[in-house]
């Protein structure tokens, strides 16, 4: 019996060596995580026995268990370095089965899916046409075509007319042949008007010409503006006027809105379609102060390239363009578990569900229990050497006293054989 009850301890002994020693060898794993060997005590008792004359029956493993505690965070300078900090798992697939990982080295195959160092797939939310997140869990691809132009459509100025302007007077202008000609109004000559800017608009190819808005005081009360698309002027006929109140706060444009919607016209680029601009102009004032415009924006933009993207702590993918917008490509979810001990090791650091695990709770980085998503940066293992290697002397110091065991053992036995001589 006593060679048993030894046995089973070098073997418990060897399988918590066997355990040290995987962590020890994942010390630098992205995203390993340590295991302990648990044991339980063997008895085999009968109905008639009594716990007070029961001698134990050794030892056995009852578990191997992992901790799933964070590991150290390693910045790196590479977008595609996911960690997570806080809960969560990132959702691989592995031709149709659903993997769990926490190691975030991540990069793009032919085809532009993100995928691990395994060729496994990272799932997440798509996008819809719109470029709006859809809360299905698909493989997560980074859309390498062009961004279509867009045709614009609205103009918005935010600026101030100086209230101590001069009202201009018409000018007499001598062409070439000697005929005059009296001059209300012309981009050609600057003492016309008195304050201008500009903006790009882009047509529906996604060719830009200049919008020029020319402003031309009239009254205490009241401006003209003038706007011209490259050589084509867009606004009414004479202009568009603006009225304001005493406050210096625009009340109306031609005795309507504080918008107005310009002339169709046909851009300078060839094939692209006719186009109409609506001008917002709420928020000009005309207050004692010098001409300023505090804003001009306008809704359209050019055809372009894909130059780089970015993942932030909410795992949403933004793709940024050479034309200087940003499209959002896809979100990164993350994975929960009841017990995450209960969880079954597939290799490459990557776990699958099990009825003890529970079934995962999926979504955004972020919400409820999920920790967030740090771009440029790796969960290293959790291994603590020191700690492993006071663990192994522990276990050696168990594997060698339970060979003692045996060797005292096998004295005692030879005593007994010896006494028949």
């Amino acid at each position: 019996m006593t060679f048993q009850i030894a046995l089973t301890g070098i073997n418990a002994a060897s399988t918590e060596l066997d355990t040290i020693s995987n962590n020890i060898a994942n010390n630098a794993t992205t995203g390993f995580k340590r295991s302990r060997a648990e044991f339980a005590d063997v008895y085999a008792t009968s109905a008639s026995s009594s716990s007070g004359s029961t001698v134990g029956q050794g030892v056995r493993v009852a578990n191997i268990r992992q901790e799933h505690t964070q590991g150290d965070m390693l910045f790196t300078d590479r977008n595609l370095d996911l960690a997570v900090e806080g809960l969560g798992f990132f959702q691989v697939d592995d031709d149709g089965t659903a993997n769990y990982t926490r190691s975030g080295n991540f990069g793009l195959n032919d085809e532009g899916y993100i995928v691990d160092n395994t060729g496994n797939k990272l799932q997440g939310y798509g996008v819809d046409t719109k470029a709006e997140i859809v809360p299905i869990v698909t493989d997560l691809q980074i859309d390498y075509s062009d961004l279509q132009p867009n045709r614009s459509t609205t103009v918005e100025l935010t600026a101030n007319l100086d209230s101590k302007a001069e009202a201009t007077t018409p000018i007499t202008v001598t062409a070439a042949d000697g005929t005059q000609e009296t001059v209300t109004f012309s981009p050609a000559y600057s003492s016309t008007y008195n304050f201008s800017t500009s903006t790009l608009v882009y047509d529906s190819l996604g060719s830009s010409e200049v919008a020029n808005i020319y402003f031309q005081k009239g009254t205490d009360t009241s401006w003209t503006a003038y706007v011209y698309v490259g050589d084509q002027e867009i606004s009414d006929d004479g202009g568009v006027q603006l009225n304001f109140d005493s406050s210096g706060l625009l009340t109306d444009i031609n005795g309507g809105s504080t918008t107005f919607q310009s002339n169709e016209y046909a851009p300078a680029s060839g094939g692209a379609s006719n186009m109409s601009l609506l001008f917002d102009f709420a928020e000009i004032t005309q207050f004692d102060d010098a001409f300023g415009v505090n804003r001009i924006s306008q809704d359209g933009f050019s055809a372009g390239r894909l130059e780089d993207f970015d993942i932030n702590e909410t795992g949403i993918i933004f793709g940024r363009f050479s034309n200087g917008q940003a499209k959002t490509m896809g979100q990164v979810t993350l994975s929960n578990f009841a017990n995450e001990s209960g969880l079954r090791q597939v290799g490459s650091t990557s776990w699958t569900e099990t009825y003890n695990s529970g079934e995962p709770a999926t979504g955004a980085p972020g919400s409820a229990s999920l920790g967030s998503v740090q771009s440029g940066a790796l969960e290293g293992s959790n291994v603590d050497i020191t700690q492993e290697l006071v663990s192994m002397i522990g276990a050696q110091r168990s594997f060698q006293a339970n060979a003692q065991v045996i060797s005292t053992g096998d004295t005692l036995t030879q005593t007994v054989i010896n006494i028949r001589r």
